[in-house]
């Protein structure tokens, strides 16, 4: 598969996908979302992908927001369709059943950090800035910023962002939260690569319903993520990795999963 705005790369059960439109920062164009939406389409598709690598093409942008230009063109009804066929492609990259760690190189504004919401690991370059300035624009996120970020750093912090539009320092964004790790800016990939290879490691299914259950289970009860806990426990009871994770470890070996 081929892509005008995107590079995307398969190797050692890693899917590295790049935004690649350095000129404009990265910004998202809805050819580059719906470019996104295939290439996250063939990733989970494909069992020989394990981990998601996300970046930005360059050293200045992960992604720095919206085009502009063609934001400005939306009246009340088309935005509304703009802002629900982005979430769906967010909503496929945080639902994957695969993790996906995004290595934010430089500026993740606005559809750039919403995009980093998504993603399940947050990596972040010592010169990143990161932010929602979309009220500077007259408009409020639309990607899910307002959704997944008080869920990430909690209400009060994700106002001040959401409401000043201010941009934030990777230092800052590690501090609430926001992301997992600051890394100098060589290292990035490299770390991210690291932590992909110790997921890879682990059992497909168990890495894909603990994922499930984290997701779900933040949008329900306790009680009820509980349940779904349970539930999906036993699903992974009755796969053949388990039998396999269980019988290696009692013979002191190393585990050799299936993903069955």
């Amino acid at each position: 598969m081929s892509f005008s705005n995107l590079v995307f790369e398969k190797k050692d059960a890693i899917a590295y996908v790049t935004v690649n439109r350095p000129k404009v920062l990265n910004a998202l164009n809805m050819a580059t979302m719906e470019e996104l939406r295939a290439a996250f389409h063939e990733i989970k598709n494909d069992a020989s992908v394990r981990v998601v690598i996300l970046t930005g093409a360059g050293e200045k942008a992960f992604i720095a927001g919206a085009d502009i230009a063609e934001l400005a063109e939306h009246d009340g009804i088309s935005g509304k369709e703009y802002t629900h066929r982005g979430q769906s492609v967010l909503n496929l990259i945080e639902n994957l059943g695969k993790p996906v760690i995004a290595c934010i190189n430089g500026f993740a504004l606005g559809g750039g950090c919403e995009i980093a919401l998504a993603c399940t690991l947050r990596l972040a370059s010592e010169t990143a800035k990161l932010g929602q300035p979309e009220v500077k624009l007259g408009i409020i996120p639309g990607y899910g910023g307002t959704q997944r970020l008080p869920r990430l750093v909690g209400k009060g912090v994700a106002m001040q962002l959401v409401l000043t539009g201010e941009m934030i320092t990777a230092d800052e964004a590690r501090r609430i939260g926001l992301v997992n790790e600051v890394t100098p800016p060589g290292e990035l990939i490299s770390r991210a690569e690291a932590i992909a290879r110790k997921i890879i490691a682990n059992g497909p299914l168990a890495v894909q319903y603990a994922i499930e259950a984290v997701n779900k289970g933040m949008e329900t009860t306790l009680a009820e993520g509980l349940y779904l806990e349970a539930v999906l426990f036993g699903v992974t009871c009755s796969s053949e990795d388990k039998k396999e994770g269980t019988r290696a470890f009692l013979e002191k070996r190393s585990p050799q999963f299936t993903g069955k």
